[in-house]
């Protein structure tokens, strides 16, 4: 999908909000793109139109419309080829599902303000006066740097028990207070987190991890009894105390806080998970000895992730690539002992660039040591892509010429004279056919 600027965006909308207008209907910007006008936020959300004509109305202003929730009066409208959701006044009646009102009601913007979540998030704006239209007060609260949920909070988080994650998620990201009243009511309402499907939590959690200060939002997840029905394998790491002449920073769950603290901004989801799940091994694996360890929590920790992220319903590709992560981010400490071949396969796995990040985080957020760090990207610098991952120099298919009957001693074969290629010792095809006469002929 094409990416579309911040000014496109806004003459496209602008585009919508003139002809509802020209038709004697109301029409402001709502929401998240609000907000970041009012925080002057450089990045803004993307444009959401509230208005008083109905859904019909609005499908038959536009030529291109999709019904994506017209019994909840939202239509998307697309202008110049950019997606806007268009939703009309409206006033929700009864909580049907923990997401969905039983009925709405169309009715006027100071009103629809009301069934909003967060008084951030609860404002208009008129592009063409310029004028921010707060009936919640939102400005004085984001003055205030704080969270407050819009009228009733019990009732707010009823009605979609996503909230809270976004509350926390808002409060993170704006290194904001959640407000009193709605932090009592939020913890309350940690419960009904387990009604929400998989894939909204899974959502909700990897934006907040991507976002600034993903440790405040795991903390805030822990503080509020969240974690403990989202992801109860990170909550068990409170607690779990660790070698002090390697983690001065404390337990499992401060080294995995510290850890996400110092990823670099905007992150990529598999680099973020694996972070976040990298030692999730380490409860079931701690035992006490000479001293305490954690023997296999690599291999543990990453069967653990991959089960994790296949409740929450995550992408595949992010599940095989995280627990890969979690599987070798021990491996790290043996690089500079590791033959040349075995270190250029260790090198040219698809997921090294965001392992070596992992390890780096690891390193600063524990014992400080970043030498093989800095020893693999001076490796990765020196090796051309041809080097650390070469064509093979021969194939099934040579091995047949020579001779030889097809069987588990191909494998051997093409594994021995690869890993002597990587070593540097073998340069040509033809060096290596001769080997495999000598050897094997």
């Amino acid at each position: 999908m094409k990416n579309y600027s911040a000014d496109e965006q806004l003459q496209a909308a602008t585009h919508i909000l003139t002809t509802l207008i020209e038709h004697g209907y109301q029409a402001l910007i709502a929401g998240g793109y609000v907000r970041d006008l009012v925080m002057q936020q450089g990045e803004k959300s993307d444009i959401d139109i509230a208005t008083d004509a109905t859904p019909a109305t609005i499908t038959g202003l536009f030529s291109q419309t999709i019904a994506v929730g017209e019994q909840f009066g939202v239509i998307v409208v697309i202008q110049n080829g950019i997606p806007f959701e268009v939703a009309t006044f409206r006033s929700d009646v009864g909580i049907k599902d923990g997401r969905h009102p039983v009925n709405v009601v169309f009715t006027d913007a100071q009103t629809d303000a009301q069934r909003r979540d967060f008084t951030l998030n609860g404002m208009f704006y008129n592009p063409f006066t310029q004028q921010i239209i707060d009936y919640v007060d939102g400005r004085s609260d984001i003055s205030h740097g704080l969270i407050r949920a819009i009228g009733d909070p019990p009732s707010r988080f009823r009605e979609d028990y996503l909230r809270p994650l976004r509350a926390i998620r808002f409060a993170a990201r704006f290194s904001f207070t959640i407000e009193d009243n709605t932090w009592q009511a939020l913890r309350d309402a940690a419960s009904g987190v387990d009604s929400i499907s998989p894939e909204r939590v899974f959502s909700e959690v990897d934006k907040m991890l991507r976002q600034p200060n993903p440790h405040l939002s795991v903390k805030l997840l822990y503080e509020s009894g969240l974690l403990a029905h989202i992801l109860p394998e990170v909550e068990s790491l409170w607690g779990i105390e660790q070698p002090p002449q390697f983690h001065p920073e404390g337990d499992v769950f401060a080294h995995t806080l510290k850890a996400l603290s110092l990823m670099p901004p905007k992150p990529s989801s598999t680099l973020a998970w694996a972070v976040l799940l990298h030692d999730i091994g380490k409860p079931p694996t701690m035992s006490v000895s000479d001293r305490i360890r954690f023997n296999n929590h690599h291999h543990v920790g990453a069967q653990m992730s991959h089960k994790v992220l296949k409740r929450l319903r995550a992408p595949n590709v992010l599940i095989e690539q995280v627990s890969t992560m979690v599987e070798n981010h021990m491996n790290f400490m043996n690089v500079t002992k590791m033959r040349l071949s075995t270190l250029k396969k260790f090198l040219s796995r698809p997921t090294i660039t965001e392992e070596l990040e992992l390890h780096r985080v690891d390193c600063l957020s524990s014992h400080g040591d970043l030498s093989n760090y800095f020893f693999i990207k001076e490796k990765l610098s020196d090796f051309e892509v041809q080097q650390i991952k070469p064509p093979a120099l021969l194939s099934g298919k040579d091995l047949i010429e020579l001779g030889l009957k097809p069987g588990p001693l191909f494998g051997e074969i093409l594994g021995e004279l690869y890993d002597m290629q990587l070593e540097e010792q073998l340069f040509s095809k033809q060096q290596a056919l001769e080997i495999v006469r000598e050897k094997w002929g």
